[in-house]
């Protein structure tokens, strides 16, 4: 009989890692361990810290406050959107998003082999933006410019990116892909996430 102990997971994010207006099933750290304990990968549902408006800086300020957070054999990371929509210069990003790449690395036991990054999602093709007044074109821009930059980074570590972005931008404007609210993704939008973070999920588990 096998015996192993569940793999523990910490997710790290913002309101795309805590799910805002979705149920808790629904979220895709939650899916995603679950995907991946159908696929024979013994992994606890995750500790999430994330709340809906976070920064990269934020999300370091609450990942402070929950010290010692110990450490993880797997480690998810997805932020970025609301330090673009707040204006904030790629460069500015960029250096937050490396601290917390290196806090997460070091969570996971120094393993950079455990960390798996998403891409930010393009917002600007939801019902909220294009009411919103903004520059979507612009909007898209920024946050290509800050997945580029995330990406280089992470490759750089021997970190895992998947992009996400693709999905968002094919689907995000689709009325059973966003939450009530016209910004935020439903458990459906989730779900193409987590399928997408899969494949790499299981390698860095299978393989580390």
């Amino acid at each position: 009989m096998d015996t192993q102990a569940p793999l523990s997971y910490l997710a790290l994010g913002d309101s795309y890692t805590i799910g805002e207006g979705v149920e808790a099933h629904g979220r895709w750290p939650m899916q995603l361990a679950h995907a991946l304990r159908e696929a024979g990968i013994p992994i606890e549902d995750p500790r999430i810290i994330a709340t809906t408006g976070w920064t990269t800086e934020e999300l370091a300020a609450a990942m402070d406050a929950e010290e010692p957070l110990g450490e993880w054999d797997f480690v998810s990371l997805l932020i970025g959107v609301n330090d673009q929509y707040r204006g904030r210069a790629v460069d500015d990003y960029l250096g937050a998003f490396n601290h917390l790449l290196q806090r997460a690395i070091a969570l996971a036991g120094g393993r950079a082999d455990r960390v798996l990054v998403l891409s930010i999602p393009d917002w600007g093709v939801t019902h909220f933006a294009a009411a919103s007044g903004r520059d979507l074109r612009q909007i898209a821009d920024e946050l290509d410019d800050y997945n580029a930059a995330a990406r280089e980074l992470c490759a750089a570590h021997g970190v895992a990116f998947v992009d996400i972005t693709g999905v968002s931008r094919e689907r995000g404007a689709e009325a059973d892909m966003l939450a009530d609210d016209g910004l935020h993704p439903s458990a459906g939008m989730y779900t193409a996430w987590s399928q997408l973070a899969l494949p790499a999920a299981k390698f860095l588990l299978h393989n580390s």
